[in-house]
């Protein structure tokens, strides 16, 4: 009996629209330190170096010879959730509990690294390797908070290995494709609140000694998996002052493959439970245009979709022999109702003399959450960007760059979200995101 209201009561919290692995819903723009410093404006008609592949491979074919690049971005976000909970049952009395919920720097900084090579074979061919990430996130809250019913943990990491290939076709269009290797791991887990006390003492005995205590595991997933996409894109040279690039990144589906386990799934005995849970990468595309004004400034510009309308809800699956309480052959776990986000970027660029180039540029990055699906774990918004940076050529061969972005939150960013409790309770989640992230960047390019 214990056992049966354990698992029925902590259900009717998580199942549903709580726990989410919606750290895929979080893109990087962070593709090379060179392209931070004009807030990634114009990237798909820009050949500054062999990271221009990373958004469009036809742009190989305007480098010479053998080209290496290598650098990072340093993400630093300062993202707070500011909140209330409220619970609302016979249990507490006629009036609901209110529970502060605020959560500080609920991101975590982390580094995104990245590598590219390219190499021109001929006048016509030219073929490149990038590795860096597409997509990543992480947040986490204290496992007692009043919050962590919806989500104390979420994570997921992406590495990226691309082979492209660029082919000049004449001396104003270049095409090029590639082939996109994504390896992932995702992480996902919600624990008990600290309120969970006030409730184990107004039930009956019976009830209150099936109930958890605070800060235990209710559900946890993990699982990675290899995918596989494609990518796409061409340039147009109409004068020699004057360049568009337009570039496509195919979806990439995978299968987070691992095992699942908390109270939820296993009653609270010490399994685990094979599961994984299918997530599609999104495809993405951009139209980007460059512009000589004179000999010394250029202005560009970017347009930017992604296709996050393919997250309608996430699935977990369990093949295996073991299945979760109640022999679920899958849970679904969210509903995501996410819709496909724009960005509209411009940038400008500035050559001092032949040693050093400044950079700066502006950005608007539409968020892809409504408000009405927007949670704790994704506290997103729209975003405007404000970047600068420089470039400067130490030798004949070899260049570095530098780049800082500074991110701020545009606009409201409501979070309201609601849980039945069997009956016996409800418990909401009203508040709102704020907070802003810095970026810093240094890439060093090498031409042999």
């Amino acid at each position: 009996m214990k056992k049966t209201v354990l698992t029925l009561a902590i259900s009717a919290i998580v199942f549903g629209a709580t726990t989410q692995v919606n750290a895929a819903g979080f893109q990087l723009a962070e593709s090379s330190a060179t392209g931070l410093g004009r807030a990634f404006a114009g990237e798909a008609a820009i050949a500054d170096n062999a990271s221009t592949q990373a958004r469009n491979p036809a742009m190989l074919a305007y480098l010479e010879g053998r080209q290496l690049s290598a650098g990072g971005i340093y993400v630093m976000p300062d993202i707070d959730v500011l909140g209330d909970v409220s619970i609302t049952s016979p249990l507490l009395g006629s009036d609901a509990v209110v529970i502060d919920a605020d959560e500080i720097d609920v991101a975590d900084n982390a580094l995104v690294p990245n590598f590219y090579y390219s190499n021109q074979l001929n006048d016509n061919w030219t073929w490149g390797l990038a590795v860096n990430s597409n997509y990543g996130l992480a947040t986490e809250t204290d496992t007692t908070s009043a919050s962590a019913i919806f989500g104390s943990h979420t994570a997921i990491t992406t590495v990226e290995f691309n082979p492209n290939i660029a082919y000049r076709v004449d001396d104003s269009v270049t095409v090029g494709a590639g082939l996109r290797l994504v390896y992932g791991e995702g992480e996902v887990s919600a624990t008990t609140p600290g309120w969970i006390d006030a409730i184990k003492a107004n039930v009956p005995a019976t009830i209150s000694a099936a109930l958890p205590a605070a800060g235990t595991e209710l559900k946890s997933m993990e699982g990675d998996d290899i995918g596989y996409g494609w990518k796409a894109g061409a340039s147009w040279q109409i004068n020699a002052n004057n360049r568009i690039g337009l570039a496509y990144h195919s979806g990439v589906d995978l299968d987070l493959d691992g095992s699942v386990s908390g109270v939820v799934y296993n009653g609270g005995q010490d399994i685990e439970i094979e599961g994984y849970l299918p997530i599609e990468l999104p495809a993405f595309a951009e139209l980007a245009s460059y512009h000589q004004l004179t000999e010394n400034w250029a202005v560009h510009a970017s347009v930017n979709w992604t296709e996050w309308s393919t997250f309608e809800r996430l699935v977990a699956y369990f093949p295996g022999e073991v299945k979760p309480t109640g022999d679920l052959e899958s849970d679904v776990v969210k509903e995501e109702n996410f819709k496909d986000n724009w960005r509209y970027s411009i940038g400008t660029t500035y050559s001092i003399d032949d040693q050093l180039t400044l950079r700066a540029g502006i950005a608007l990055d539409n968020t892809a959450v409504d408000d009405e699906h927007r949670t704790t774990t994704i506290p997103d918004s729209d975003r405007l960007w404000f970047s600068m940076g420089a470039g400067y050529q130490m030798s004949k061969n070899l260049s570095v760059d530098l780049g800082v972005t500074y991110i701020r939150m545009h606009g409201d960013a409501p979070i309201d979200e609601t849980q039945d409790l069997l009956g016996l309770a409800s418990i909401g989640y009203s508040g709102e995101a704020t907070g802003h992230v810095w970026l810093t960047g240094l890439q060093l390019s090498y031409k042999m």
